[in-house]
Parts: structure tokens; C-alpha cells; sequence
């Protein structure tokens, strides 16, 4: 039935379960991340979605960067039958999901309500520890008026009076001008609070957020799962439906495979990054690229299609300490790329230059890092030339350096069907006695629930790294196959192995 989270207060050793929905192809991203990151615990997965426990407080979690959404965790279980029983019979199923648990839900809402408040605290104490500085800036401030003024007491004494009054009336304006900016910050520290003081007045407000995917639609229409679990909870727990501002947001997913109810902890999702101003590849695709290239302290990187600037803007934005570099030919697309750099405060940080992928104006074997995404599409027909690409790319990389590309099923064929190295294969087509050789990293649409994150990814998929060989020096050794929205695309990482001619 339900993998329910604990009633704990958050902070607290035991953690709370959350789950966050995630592009298809990038669970394994995201499973590692939170381990890393969050130091998160009992991770599983399920299609889209990642389950886990962490004691991280709301600053901790707005940092993940391979989610959608993230969302407090009240229920997971097993899907309804919707083939062989009556639609009343589902929807007094339904109506269980809050009848039969409701100390489940409660849980929810107190560890919903504790990470608010622990939020609201900090920001408050971040307050009260700048307040001081502003008020001595200010005390110094007079100070110095009243130094002045008595240096003009003792020039011009026939204008004493005339003086004091100015005096007077500056620290008079000053004062008004503190107690409007406390007042600002005293509304800034409420606004982040709201939801908690709401909470404990009895008239939380809420809505209910439902999707439904697989058979389920055939019955149903999210609006009437949302109405049915609407009315359940009011009469559970006295809860105030408002569908515009609510204090509280209900999230249901019901598929033929699982059946999960959640509360979302931020209004704006993740993967809407604050400090991209126009988007180009979808941020969380770009960051499990960058994430995957190895970056150190102190490398040159390069994306040499870079477009908007997006993979850079999200490595640098990870990885602060090195040397970042972006190529394009076209004109527009660097202007949007310095448009974003500007946006992100990171202009200082990544260098853009116009040139061909083709004839980069770089020395051989002088970067040690190269993330792209290779266009692909009506609009860019790349044909053989994905061979020169990746030749050139070839040629300025360092010896152990690692290509992460992000390519279409069509860059996939061309690229398989280019003339063999000369690096020997085995009888699977991959990189003979060449280590780091993985996996293809591919989830099953229909993972069973509760999954645990072992080697089911290893296992799903491994045939689109056996087939590619070597790319001259360029040795394979991760693939992962992932969501762009309408088509799919795969992940590439290669090392070059050794210098080409050798």
C-alpha cells in the first residue's frame, strides 16, 4: 500500500520523503544527485519519478538541478482497477485515499508546515544580522553631518540657527526613510511566513492538482478525480477549497502503474532556472550533460555549437573554477548566448567567439573538456558533416579528455556507419580492453513500484553503446537515451584514448 513519511519535525534524524518528477531518461541523473547533494537515503524510482529521504532543509532542495518538480510525499500505492468495477466503486476508492489514512496526510502537512517555518526563521535571522551594519552605516552617517556642521558653526556663526534646523530636519527624513525600510523587510519576512500563519488559524485554503495517464482516461477526467478528492478532504479535515490562491496545492498522478499523492513544496519548478533569461536546450538535459564530463577545477571547457549559451550557463553555474569557452556561427545566437551571460552575472566567467565547428580557431589537443549539442531537425541538416564535427572536436581535445554530445537517432546512424577505427573491437562491436567501458542507461516505462535504484538500469538497455564503435582516438563509455518532449535523443560520453596517427 502507502510508503508513507514519518511524523517527524523536519531537521530531525529521521528525514522526510519526498519524490520529484524528472524528463524521461534522466533518473539516473537525478538518483545520484540527491545521494550526492541531499544525502539522501532509501532512493527508488519509478517512470519519471524519484523517490527519497533527507533531513535538507527548502535551501538545500531549491539546489537540485536534474528535477522538474519536487514534492512533499503523502501517498504511494498500487493503481486503481478501473477495468473490472463500477465507477462508484472507484471513486469510493478514491475517496479512501483520505478516509482510510488521514494520520498519513496530517504527518504531511506538519513536515510541510516545520520546513516553512524553518525557512521563515532563517530569513528572518539573515535580517536581524544585516540590520545592525545598516544601522551604524546610518549612525555614521549623522556623525559626519554633525561634524560638518560644527565646522560651519565656528566659520559662520550667524548662521547657527539656520543650520540646526537643517540638521533637524535631514535626521528627521533619515528616520523615515529606516522606518520604511524596516517595515519593507518586515514584509518581505511575512510574505515567506503566510502559508505557515495561515496553517495555524483552522482556514487552510488548498486546491487539488490531478493528472491521469493510461487506462484511467478512458473513465475519468482529472477534473473529477480533483472534485472527488477535493470533497473527501474537506469533510476529513474542514479544509477551505479555493482554487486561486490557495495556502496548500494537492498533486495526484494516477497511471496504470502507480498511483502517488503529493504536495508540491515550491510554486515555481525547479527546472525554471531564475538566472537563464531565454532558454535554449532544457536545463535540467543540459546540467546531466555537464555533470557527466568530469569537470575540474582549473579545465578549459568548450561547447562549439554552444546556441543560447545554456549547457555553459548551467556548468558554470556548478562548476565556477574553470575556464569556459562557447563557439557558434551564428550571429543572432551569440547575441542571445551574451544576453544570458549578462542575465546570469557570468559574462566575466565564459568567453564567446564566432567560428565554425568545423574550423575552430584552437591549437590541437587544448581543451580538456567538450559539451554540445549537436542541432538536429528540418531546420538543421547536418548530413555527413557530423563526421568533420566530431573530427574536429577530435583534434582539439587533450589525451584523456572527455566529449559528452547530446545527438538524434539520425547523428546516431551516421556516426555508426563512418569507417571503423582502427582501435580492434571485440565481438559486441565495443572498445577492446579499453576500461570505463558502461552501460546504455535506459529506465522501463513500466518499472514496478518502489523499484530500488540497483542495477535495473544497467540491465534495461545496453545495445546503443554496443553499437557505436570508436570514433578514431574517441572510445564510447556511457549512453543514456532521454526525453526531449516529442522525440528522444541519447546522451554520449567518450574519452579520447590516445592521440590521433599513434
Amino acid at each position: 500500500m502507502a510508503a508513507v513519511p514519518g511524523g517527524r519535525r523536519s531537521g530531525t534524524a529521521a528525514g522526510a520523503r519526498f519524490f520529484c518528477t524528472a524528463g524521461r531518461g534522466l533518473e539516473p541523473f537525478l538518483m545520484r544527485e540527491v545521494r550526492s547533494r541531499l544525502a539522501a537515503t532509501q532512493v527508488e524510482y519509478i517512470s519519471g519519478k524519484v523517490f527519497f529521504t533527507t533531513c535538507s532543509d527548502l535551501n538545500m532542495l531549491k539546489k537540485l538541478k536534474s528535477a522538474e518538480r519536487l514534492f512533499l510525499l503523502i501517498k504511494k500505492q498500487l493503481p486503481f482497477n478501473v477495468s473490472s468495477v463500477s465507477k462508484g466503486k472507484i471513486f469510493n476508492e478514491m475517496q479512501r485515499l483520505t478516509n482510510d489514512d488521514p494520520e498519513s496526510w496530517l504527518n504531511a502537512i506538519s513536515i510541510w508546515k516545520n520546513l516553512l517555518e524553518l525557512d521563515a526563521k532563517k530569513v528572518k535571522l539573515s535580517q536581524k544580522n544585516a540590520n545592525p551594519l545598516k544601522r551604524k552605516v546610518g549612525e555614521n552617517d549623522i556623525i559626519a553631518k554633525k561634524l560638518k556642521t560644527a565646522q560651519m558653526q565656528e566659520i559662520q556663526e550667524n548662521k547657527e540657527c539656520q543650520m540646526e534646523k537643517q540638521i533637524e530636519e535631514e535626521t528627521l527624513e533619515q528616520g523615515n526613510f529606516t522606518t520604511k525600510r524596516d517595515k519593507s523587510q518586515e514584509e518581505l519576512q511575512n510574505d515567506v511566513a503566510e502559508a505557515v500563519d495561515t496553517q495555524k488559524q483552522n482556514d487552510l485554503t488548498f486546491r487539488v492538482s490531478c493528472r491521469c495517464s493510461g487506462a484511467i482516461v478512458k473513465t475519468f477526467t482529472a477534473q473529477e478525480v480533483g472534485r472527488v478528492i477535493g470533497i473527501a478532504l474537506m469533510k476529513q479535515f474542514g479544509w477551505k477549497a479555493d482554487l486561486r490562491n490557495p495556502n496548500l496545492e494537492i498533486f495526484i498522478h494516477l497511471s496504470d502503474i502507480y498511483c502517488v499523492v503529493g504536495i508540491p513544496v515550491f510554486r515555481v519548478p525547479l527546472a525554471s532556472r531564475a538566472y537563464i533569461k531565454t532558454a535554449g536546450l532544457r536545463s535540467t538535459i543540459a546540467w546531466a550533460m555537464a555533470s557527466l564530463a568530469e569537470i575540474k577545477a582549473g579545465a578549459v571547457v568548450l561547447d562549439p555549437m554552444c546556441g543560447l549559451g545554456t549547457i555553459l550557463l548551467e556548468a558554470a553555474k556548478e562548476w565556477p573554477d574553470v575556464y569556459y569557452m562557447g563557439a557558434d556561427v551564428s550571429d543572432s545566437q551569440l547575441l542571445g548566448a551574451c544576453d544570458n551571460l549578462k542575465a546570469a552575472g557570468l559574462k566575466d566567467k565564459i568567453e564567446l567567439l564566432k567560428a565554425s565547428v568545423i574550423e575552430l580557431p584552437l591549437p590541437s589537443e587544448s581543451v580538456d573538456t567538450i559539451i554540445s549539442d549537436i542541432p538536429f531537425g528540418k531546420k538543421f541538416k547536418l548530413g555527413k558533416d557530423i563526421k568533420h564535427i566530431i573530427q574536429e572536436m577530435e583534434r582539439v581535445l587533450r589525451v584523456g579528455g572527455t566529449i559528452v554530445l547530446l545527438l538524434s537517432e539520425d547523428h546516431h546512424r551516421r556516426l555508426k556507419s563512418c569507417e571503423e577505427s582502427s582501435v580492434p573491437l571485440n565481438s559486441k562491436g565495443s572498445c577492446k580492453d579499453k576500461p570505463g567501458s558502461t552501460e546504455c542507461l535506459n529506465p522501463e516505462e513500466k518499472a514496478a513500484i518502489s523499484e530500488p535504484a540497483s542495477s535495473s538500469f544497467a540491465a534495461s538497455n545496453q545495445e546503443c553503446l554496443d553499437r557505436m564503435p570508436p570514433f578514431g582516438s574517441l572510445v564510447p563509455v556511457e549512453c543514456y537515451r532521454v526525453s526531449l518532449g516529442k522525440t528522444d535523443a541519447l546522451i554520449y560520453k567518450y574519452k579520447k584514448s590516445h592521440s590521433p596517427g599513434q
